[in-house]
């Protein structure tokens, strides 16, 4: 096995020579084989070793060995302690999932604490069958079928073309001991039930059964990359980009082959998981959205816009005090005011006013219901919902408008976009205001 195992790090994780490695170690045979292997290859390793006291005195055994193994190994090793059922009942989550969130929340912070390259994690063939087998009873698609990656980021799997079996031998035959975790035994886990009663029936039936699912994998594998590559050119037709928003063409998106397929393979990357939902914003009413921790997917008329966490903000929520001294701002927008002799052509990043005609504090705001503006250059007047509707303008910069006023709830301007006439400098004022946006240093 270690010269199967060289042979496959020199093929396929050359990039790994010299760089320091992190093994992630729980104190089972897996990860043990992986530390002394590793070691024998002069591989550049240290250990790290999650407690999560769910086991009392076991689990400090666990660490115990752990810290025995690094010394006789002479390899630096990390331990740390988690009140994981807290952590879990606190986070509304199982066990199982609080442990993971854990221990890679400290894998990340010893990564870039101690500047490790990689972290290595000891799973094999029989891991990666189990994964497949439980995604599949789950309904996964494609990408669940595939089974673990080799590699995620700083994370490595170099074990995944070894079974379970050969990782037995090579422990027996090098006296390696290692800490059993009687909670494998048990049977009310998933992945327990199928290493223990359905993986050994499906060996019995093929010896070759581990061998032919790692060749499935590969054409799995190539399935996904031609599925990868051709919607990559597709998703350029129906998706455009406008700053931190992705913009998602509704009736491009539908005159595709298989759409649901195509928004599936548009979104998969920023954690969505209720996709009957997701397809159903499809032909939801506008302003209908979805949010996962990172992003939010929200229905704005002929579009599905993907962008950061996004909340509706009421009008009063956002209010700041301007007054007749003042000289910049910098929040929530950066206006600069300066007092000039007379008024020049402008775009519309900047207004002119009659200081005179100005009732202070002045307030910048979001729009509320009511807000009338009497646009410069037309007839009448107009509310300010109205003319940023006939403007087109999406939900998402409908809410990033802000409004100058004065402090009877006047509109001056609506900034960037249009001057309320109102405000304008009368004939021969001798006290003339330009207010524009700036960019801040």
């Amino acid at each position: 096995m270690e010269q199967k195992l060289a042979k496959h790090l020199t093929s396929n994780f050359p990039f790994i020579n010299g760089k320091s490695i992190l093994l992630a170690i729980s104190g089972g045979i897996d990860s043990v084989v992986a530390a002394h292997l590793l070691k024998k290859l002069a591989y550049n390793i240290s250990l790290a070793h999650c407690n999560f006291q769910l086991r009392g005195e076991e689990s400090d055994k666990d660490e115990e060995f752990v810290l025995g193994l690094g010394k006789e190994l002479n390899i630096k090793t990390y331990i740390t302690k988690f009140s994981t059922s807290e952590y879990a009942t606190k986070q509304k989550t199982s066990t199982q999932i609080a442990a993971r969130e854990l221990r890679y929340q400290w894998f990340d912070s010893l990564i870039k604490d101690h500047n490790y390259d990689y972290l290595i994690t000891a799973h094999h063939a029989d891991d990666n069958l189990e994964t497949f087998l439980i995604n599949l009873s789950r309904g996964s698609g494609i990408d669940g079928l595939t089974g673990i990656p080799e590699r995620n980021g700083y994370v490595l799997r170099p074990l995944l073309p070894f079974s379970r079996e050969e990782i037995d031998v090579y422990a027996s035959q090098n006296g390696i001991l290692w800490r059993e975790d009687a909670s494998n035994s048990e049977t009310k886990y998933l992945r327990n039930r199928l290493r223990h009663d359905i993986i050994p029936v499906l060996k019995e039936m093929n010896p070759s059964f581990l061998k032919s699912f790692g060749n499935t994998i590969d054409y799995l594998k190539q399935g996904q990359q031609i599925i990868s590559d051709k919607t990559k050119d597709t998703i350029l037709e129906v998706t455009e980009k406008e700053g931190d928003t992705l913009k998602i063409h509704i009736e491009k998106l539908k005159k595709l082959s298989n759409p649901k397929a195509y928004l599936y393979q548009i979104l998969k990357p920023y954690g969505f998981t209720e996709w009957n939902d997701v397809n159903a914003l499809v032909n939801a009413e506008n302003g209908k959205l979805i949010t996962t921790k990172s992003h939010t997917l929200l229905k704005d008329r002929e579009f599905l816009l993907l962008l950061p966490p996004y909340k509706l903000t009421s009008p009063e929520s956002q209010k700041f005090a301007i007054n007749s001294d003042t000289l910049t701002i910098s929040e929530p927008i950066s206006l600069l005011f300066k007092n000039v002799q007379k008024t020049a052509c402008l775009d519309k990043k900047s207004i002119y006013v009659d200081k005179n005609l100005l009732n202070y504090p002045l307030t910048v705001r979001k729009c509320k219901a009511g807000d009338l503006i009497y646009p410069k250059g037309m007839k009448g007047k107009k509310k300010v919902s109205k003319y940023l509707k006939d403007e087109k303008l999406s939900l998402v910069e409908k809410q990033n408008t802000w409004l100058l006023c004065s402090n009877k709830n006047e509109v001056i301007w609506i900034i960037g976009r249009r001057q309320d006439r109102r405000f304008l400098p009368l004939e021969g004022s001798a006290s003339i205001l330009q207010i524009c946006i700036y960019q801040p240093l």
